[in-house]
């Protein structure tokens, strides 16, 4: 029982030293490198906000879209000169009103029409030789530039030209030349086949044989034999064809 009492008369005594002050706080070089860090951070979102503000000005970026390129209702509008790296995959592309579209590359441009199973089904591939179609064109209109030559070839296999009402060739300025290196065939299945021109020359018709008894003339006729090859005989008093019947054979 004393012993309680002691106690607490010795902590219901005043305390002379007073109230103790405790800091709370970052001092000394804790706050030094605290403040480094928030000014280096300040300084790292200036520097962003600059570099984003400036690639906002150079890209050109504004509501409607970025540069050249404008996000209209109908789609994307590209004016002026662009440069694709990637293959472009659109539903239609058109130039402006009045205006040609240019496809420029330094090798060739290829165009690919897929089907649902992304397999080719037509390709265009154009190039400084001229333009490659593995497949068949529907076109109404074939043309060259001004001044410039049209060629049609088919390097490895058959070339074919049809349509319902007729196939035109015209050359306003110019000749027309049909090569090939076995046969050259003009068939007509219920008409005609037409040469009008003031003059006609068959140069590489082969001759027939000839007598050198009498006067040799510079004139001949042309012959045709049963299964349709032409050939030149020398004109007489009558005709001569029957005499050469051997180049028929």
């Amino acid at each position: 029982m004393p012993q309680e009492q002691y106690t607490h008369h010795r902590s219901s005594m005043p305390s002379s030293e007073g109230p103790q002050v405790y800091k709370v706080g970052i001092y000394g070089w804790r706050k030094r490198c605290l403040y480094f860090f928030v000014l280096l951070l300040m300084i790292l979102i200036l520097v962003n906000l600059a570099m984003t503000i400036w690639i906002l000005k150079v890209m050109n970026f504004t509501i409607d879209g970025m540069g050249n390129l404008r996000i209209t209702d109908k789609g994307l509008k590209l004016e002026g000169d662009s440069e694709f790296l990637q293959p472009l995959y659109a539903k239609e592309i058109q130039s402006r009103p009045g205006n040609a579209l240019y496809f420029k590359s330094a090798r060739n441009v290829t165009v690919n029409i897929l089907n649902d199973q992304t397999k080719v089904l037509t390709q265009l591939i154009t190039g400084a030789e001229g333009t490659v179609f593995p497949k068949s064109i529907e076109t109404p209109n074939v043309r060259a530039d001004p001044f410039k030559e049209l060629r049609l070839e088919s390097p490895t296999r058959s070339l074919v030209m049809e349509a319902p009402k007729g196939v035109e060739i015209n050359a306003e300025a110019g000749n027309m030349e049909a090569t090939c290196r076995t046969e050259l065939r003009l068939e007509s299945k219920d008409g005609e086949i037409k040469l009008d021109a003031a003059k006609i020359k068959l140069p590489r018709l082969p001759h027939g044989s000839y007598t050198p008894t009498g006067t040799r003339q510079k004139v001949f006729e042309i012959c045709v034999c049963a299964n349709g090859r032409l050939f030149l005989s020398q004109a007489g008093t009558g005709s001569t064809c029957q005499i050469n019947t051997s180049v028929c054979l």
